[in-house]
């Protein structure tokens, strides 16, 4: 057999520009898939990273936790998400006008969600973007990572600086002492849920008269 390039077998310019065309068509739709998942906001494509502290809230805790946030945020407030990417999805998810949120997170996968996120890491609290105004969210919802002692205290300097005074904390209950510490908060009687089952009990925190201290929501 010949080495040579007349042996290759050769397209015609028709077949090379419909297979072109083809891989153009296979991108835009790919293009399409991943910007309709981000405008849909679909954490389901985004595990869960354990190395980071991840776990995700079960849905009918983020729904909860969404809601509060928006009666207390009142009409046309803002609202900060710390760390808590599950309960941005359904604010994002009622795609209304009635508020704005944001959500401050160190994983960069969900830059996905564009302007709205802000890339955050709780060691450098007010490493902060200008367009984050100090005492700008109508109330900050946050989830540290981890539960420490260093951990809580960093992430509080980012939820005070960002509030203008209601703060919605959930995180465990071996905390409730430095929640109060350092952000003067108190202990509701719902209790958050996970998708999967974790060692410690979680609890929600607040500083202002919430709707989550009913039995309905316990």
């Amino acid at each position: 057999m010949s080495d040579s390039d007349d042996d290759v077998p050769q397209l015609s310019s028709e077949a090379l520009a419909a297979l072109q065309e083809f891989y153009i068509e296979q991108q835009q739709k790919e293009e399409i898939k991943i910007k309709e998942e981000s405008n849909n906001y679909c954490l389901g494509s985004i595990e869960e990273n354990w190395q980071l502290s991840q776990f995700w809230y079960d849905d009918e805790t983020a729904h909860w936790l969404a809601n509060e946030a928006i009666r207390a945020a009142g009409r046309g407030g803002r609202i900060a998400c710390i760390s808590a990417p599950s309960v941005y999805q359904k604010l994002k998810e009622q795609n209304s006008k009635d508020f704005s949120t944001c959500l401050l997170e160190y994983d960069k996968r969900f830059s996905v969600y564009g302007a709205q996120y802000v890339f955050y890491d709780y060691n450098n609290p007010l490493d902060l973007p200008a367009n984050l105004v100090a005492h700008s969210f109508d109330i900050v919802l946050a989830d540290p990572p981890y539960l420490s002692e260093e951990c809580l205290s960093k992430t509080a300097e980012t939820i005070k600086y960002l509030t203008k005074g209601k703060i919605l904390l959930c995180t465990g209950s071996i905390m409730e002492e430095y929640a109060a510490k350092y952000l003067g908060v108190k202990m509701c009687t719902f209790i958050p849920k996970h998708t999967r089952n974790l060692a410690n009990e979680f609890r929600c925190y607040v500083n202002y008269d919430s709707g989550l201290d009913s039995d309905s929501v316990s």
